[in-house]
This record gives structure tokens, sequence and C-alpha cells, in this order.
């Protein structure tokens, strides 16, 4: 997946926040589809305004887009519909998502859990780099703790949460032959959050910040050997074409949540938050039934598998974690990511490890 640059978090006073709001809703109201009805809204009693996820993936165009303007007004027989618009078109920085969520100036919207780290390091927890080697871990994590971020979600933000939806594995490609993680050290990797910057760091290798459209270029000039993205949203750049081996070792996955404002929610009928209640859940089961096929169409395609579905085939070679290389994710973790994250997040979020992710992680904190 596609995921966009961190950026130091704000001041959190109310003056820094008005601004904010001020300027974030003018970007906002220019891309206007997220923020006023559209036509249609007088045919149904209630309309409302979704900010999705990333545009141009599958989480949007295949499930968000359809359950929202289609499926939403059948489902509620039309006392309900929608219009929404991509998180990445809409003229809002990713970093303020749960701001304007806060403030109401977005009613309901998406939101990257390690983009929104630069604002609120805690709720980044469940996607550390190195946590979820494969789907069923990441499901236990989330799971653990999913109950703490509706506390965090409802008592500082004011907001409700709907949704935790997951993209396809982040894994790493490269421009030069590779066995294993080891073989790593040295090179320049590109990287898009601070759990993946903490990563490359304890890999001996040196980190690289380079926007998602840009990694391309970058690899041709040589300011980057290797690159940590999506499996697919790899293949759609055509990084097949500029690189020869693919590490198929999730490093991450890209953790989404779905939030609606306090007051938004609230203002809706008890007939269409109990329809929301029902319904949602069965959006998010089939995006993350996406997110895992699409991780392993994502490795067929660029490695030119007959398999590939959707992609462009690459001539790829694949590379499989060893007994090794998971040795060494559980070392980089425990010893690297984990102190780092905890350093960034505070003393408080020590405790809230141990209750959630460290109890399901099996990795508990002194």
């Amino acid at each position: 997946m596609q995921q966009h640059d961190r950026s130091p978090a704000r001041g959190e006073g109310p003056r820094a926040l008005a601004r904010g709001a001020r300027a974030l809703a003018s970007a906002a109201i220019v891309a206007g589809a997220a923020l006023h009805p559209s036509p249609c809204a007088a045919q149904a009693t209630e309309h409302l305004r979704i900010v999705g996820g990333l545009g141009a993936l599958n989480q949007y165009t295949r499930h968000e887009v359809p359950f929202w303007t289609q499926q939403l007004k059948v489902l509620s027989g039309g006392r309900a519909s929608a219009e929404i618009v991509a998180s990445d078109r809409a003229g809002i920085r990713p970093q303020e998502m749960l701001r304007l969520v806060q403030l109401g100036v977005v009613q309901f919207g998406t939101s990257l859990l390690n983009v929104s780290s630069g604002v609120d390091a805690e709720i980044a927890m469940p996607d550390l780099a190195g946590l979820n080697p494969d789907v069923a871990t990441m499901r236990r994590t989330i799971a653990a703790f999913r109950p703490h971020l509706e506390r965090v979600l409802r008592e500082k933000y004011g907001s409700e949460l709907l949704a935790v939806y997951a993209y396809p594995a982040q894994v790493t490609f490269c421009a030069k032959p590779l066995t294993g993680l080891a073989d790593l050290k040295g090179r320049k990797i590109r990287f898009s959050s601070s759990t993946q910057s903490d990563w490359v760091t304890a890999l001996g290798a040196i980190p690289v910040q380079t926007p998602f459209n840009d990694i391309v270029a970058n690899v041709k000039s040589g300011n980057v050997d290797c690159a940590i993205t999506g499996t697919m949203s790899g293949n759609t750049i055509g990084l097949y074409e500029v690189m020869t081996h693919l590490h198929t070792m999730p490093v991450n996955w890209g953790i989404a949540i779905f939030v609606a404002n306090g007051g938004a929610w609230a203002a809706l009928s008890k007939e269409t938050q109990e329809l929301l209640r029902r319904e949602l859940p069965k959006l998010e089961k089939a995006i993350w039934t996406e997110a895992e096929s699409e991780t392993s169409n994502g490795i067929a395609c660029n490695t030119g598998s007959a398999s590939c579905i959707g992609g462009r085939l690459g001539n790829m070679v694949v590379v499989r974690a060893t007994p090794a290389d998971d040795a060494k994710r559980q070392e980089i973790l425990a010893r690297n990511v984990l102190p780092a994250y905890l350093k960034r997040c505070g003393p408080r979020c020590a405790q809230v490890w141990n209750q959630t992710v460290g109890s399901s992680s099996g990795i508990a904190l002194p």
C-alpha cells in the first residue's frame, strides 16, 4: 500500500487546533465531495459524508465505494444514503484526520494508524514493524488492542470506532540480490513511517524517506537500493521493472480505522446506528480478506506466476523468510523497534502494551 509521509506533531493548544481546522476545512471544501451533500441527498432521510481509504487501492474501489454509494441505500430501504471521497483526494493532510473528526470538520473518516502516530503515538501500537508476521497474528493483535482503542477514541477524541481495516503486507523490494534479512545491512532502504525507520536502522541499513510515487525514480538514480511497500502497490508503480528480489516477510501491514465524530454519530437515528453496527463488521471482514489475498497476488504478479490476477507480470526472485529471518525479526522487535516506540510514546504506553498487545504477542515489559 501507499503510505503517506509523517510530519512532526503539532501543538495541542486551542489556537493551534483552530488554525489547523480552518486551514484543513478550506482544503476539504476545495475537495468538495467530502464535505458537501450531493444533489441526491434530499431523497434520503439521512445522508452521510464519508472520507474513505486510499483511492487507488482495492479497499476503496472494491469495498468502500460500493458499500456507501449503493448498498447502504438498499440496506436501509432508502432511509439512508452516503457519498464518499478517498482520503488522499480530499485535500486533507492524513496526519490531521483524527483531529478533523474530533472537531466535526469530517463527520466520518478513515485514518492510517502509523500516519496518525505523529499526533498520537499510542494508537500505532498494534502495527509496529516486525510485530505481525502473518494475518493470523495481526488478527490476534488487533483483537487484543481494540477495546483500548475504542476507549481512547471515545474519551480523547470524542469519536466512535466503527471499523478496523487492514491493507496488504508491506514487504521489501530490492534492486540487488539477497538471501535473507542479514543481506540488507548497509543498503539504502525506503521507509514511510517511524516504526519502519526503526526496523531499517536495526538491520544496519540506511533509512531513506521517499514518497511512494518517487520510489522508482529514486531506485533509478541510485538514491534507494530497496523499498518497503505493499506487494500489489509496488507492482502498480512498476517496481518489478527496477527491482530484482522480493523479500516476502511482512514488515507491517498498514492498519486503518474508520471513525465517526461523536456528535455526527449521535445525530443518526437509532435505526441507522444499528444498521451500521451490523453491516460495517461485514465490510471490515471483506477488506481483511482482500488484504490477505492481495498480499499473495502481489507476490505472484511481481514474480511472474501464472496465478497473477489483475497485475502486471514481473520476473522478480521471491525470497521467503528463513528461520534465521524470523529469529532476527523477533530480536529487532524486542530490542530496537519496541523500545524506540515506547520512547516516543511515553511512560503510559508500557502499561498499555502489557495489558493489550504484550499479552497477545508474549512480549511482556518489566
